[in-house]
């Protein structure tokens, strides 16, 4: 799966999980850790855990299965990382203390709501010439 399409599903999971201020940062150019960061703000670290949870439970149906998980315990920070997409889970106040918007200041705001996904083509019927 094309790592926007991969990013732009997963944001809107976690906003149909009630996350808030979702943010997508691009980081082609800038970094080769990962190609995007979905930065996203739970209410508390139970609600963090809930949505790592439903994040890679809701993928793994899809075989797209993290690397690793970072900071689940704790809750106020945790890291799902995919390789080419990293899910950030904050609490507002580690959020805010680690300001990753401002350290990846050179990275792209990518406005995910925007991502184009390709149609299917199975449900528009076979193609015809013309």
């Amino acid at each position: 799966m094309d790592e926007l399409i991969k990013t732009k599903q997963m944001a809107a999971f976690l906003e149909e999980k009630l996350a808030d201020d979702i943010v997508v940062l691009g980081l082609g150019g800038v970094s080769l850790m990962a190609d995007t960061f979905i930065l996203a703000t739970g209410r508390n670290a139970r609600q963090n855990r809930a949505l790592a949870d439903y994040l890679t439970e809701e993928f793994s149906r899809k075989d797209i299965r993290p690397l690793r998980v970072e900071g689940y315990r704790e809750g106020g920070w945790i890291l799902v990382d995919y390789g080419d997409v990293v899910v950030h889970l904050f609490t507002e106040e580690q959020r805010r203390f680690y300001n990753l918007e401002k350290l990846w200041a050179d990275a792209r705001l990518i406005a995910w709501q925007e991502i184009e996904e390709p149609k299917d083509r199975t449900q528009d019927g076979p193609e015809q010439n013309s």
